[in-house]
Formats: structure tokens, sequence, C-alpha cells
């Protein structure tokens, strides 16, 4: 098992209860491949991006920290384009030293 963050851009107009369902999606996708949430929660509302993502000039920043197998990450990331209301994904492998 890795460590990982996921830093998840959302759509700024959801609703709260779109959003909390969202981020419970989110959470949702690595558990089911094998991963543990570690922590999770909103890093940053609203926050203005440098450049249009799908026409929105702003997004909501979600960071989840989790541990998992290296091929669940593959699954993950296919849950997540998948997923309309998601603008952008970047994981990161944490240094395990």
């Amino acid at each position: 098992m890795n460590k990982y963050e996921a830093m998840v851009i959302v759509r700024p107009d959801l609703s709260d209860e779109d959003k909390k369902t969202l981020f419970k999606q989110i959470d949702e996708a690595v558990t089911k491949n094998g991963g543990e949430i570690t922590s999770s929660g909103v890093w940053a509302e609203r926050r203005k991006l440098y450049f249009p993502i799908n026409k929105f000039m702003e997004g909501i920043y979600y960071l989840a920290a989790f541990n998992a197998p290296a091929a669940a990450i593959k699954e993950v990331r296919g849950v997540y384009k998948l997923n309309e209301n998601i603008l952008r994904v970047l994981f990161t492998r944490m240094d395990t030293k």
C-alpha cells in the first residue's frame, strides 16, 4: 500500500447538498478500490482558477489523503473522469521515507 493525495477541483455552482454527496462519492471511489482514506476535506472554497476549465473561472478544491495499492489509482481516476462535477484531478504519491 502506498500513500497518496488527491487534489480534486469541483464545480463551484453546486448546492451544499450536492457538494456533500460529491465529496462522499470521491471518498467512496477510493475505498471501493481497496484504499483507505486517512483524511479528507475542503482545502479551498471558491478559489479563482488561472485559466477557464469547462467555462468555469472558479473551483472548489477538495483534498483527500489515502493509502491504496498502485493499481487502484487507475481505477479511481477512471471513476473521477466519468463524473461531470469534477473539473480536474491531481494524484500525488507521498514519499515513504
